[in-house]
């Protein structure tokens, strides 16, 4: 009898050692998924970073579309030639304008998007971290399996010595 409680006690043992093994696993897998998180806000930064250089390339249209606006009014005061020139020019400047607003929402979108996406890494690594913590509280629950086993293989061991 105090032969299977130390066998007993040896499987216990075999079974809480697998499972802060697969524990481990947990808490490497969660590791890895924190650092794809983080991947993710890296990546979501530069496209931040990309959608501002474009609204800074667009105002820099508008700013030459406003010039393209002032030189078609210096054109009137040139020739008949220069009215028609002008008003080609306003023409094409407001197209330039509204074409560069359009521009500058682009970029917005991106940027609501790449917020979207830092949220998302920031729950996934909130996740990752609560994954971290049941495979802490999993080896906890694993060596009071251990200790408990030993224990017991202890008592087995006493009432055996006793026994004989």
């Amino acid at each position: 009898m105090a032969i299977y409680g130390i066998l007993k006690a040896i499987n216990d043992i075999i079974n809480a050692i697998k499972c802060i093994i697969d524990a481990i696993n947990v808490i490497i897998n969660a590791i890895n998924g924190i650092i794809n998180a983080i991947e993710v806000i890296i990546n979501a930064i530069d496209g931040i970073i990309n959608a501002i250089e474009v609204i800074i390339n667009a105002i820099n249209g508008i700013i030459n579309a406003i010039k393209g606006i002032i030189n078609a009014i210096n054109c009137i005061f040139n020739a008949t030639n220069g009215i028609i020139n002008f008003i080609n020019g306003i023409v094409n400047a407001i197209y330039g304008i509204f074409k560069a607003i359009h521009v500058v929402f682009d970029p917005i979108y991106g940027i609501v998007k790449a917020t979207n996406d830092i949220n998302n890494a920031i729950y996934e690594s909130v996740k990752a971290i609560n994954d971290i913590n049941n495979a802490i509280n999993g080896i906890v629950k694993a060596l009071h399996v251990i200790f408990e086993a030993i224990n017991n293989g202890m008592n087995g061991l006493n009432i055996f010595s006793k026994n004989t």
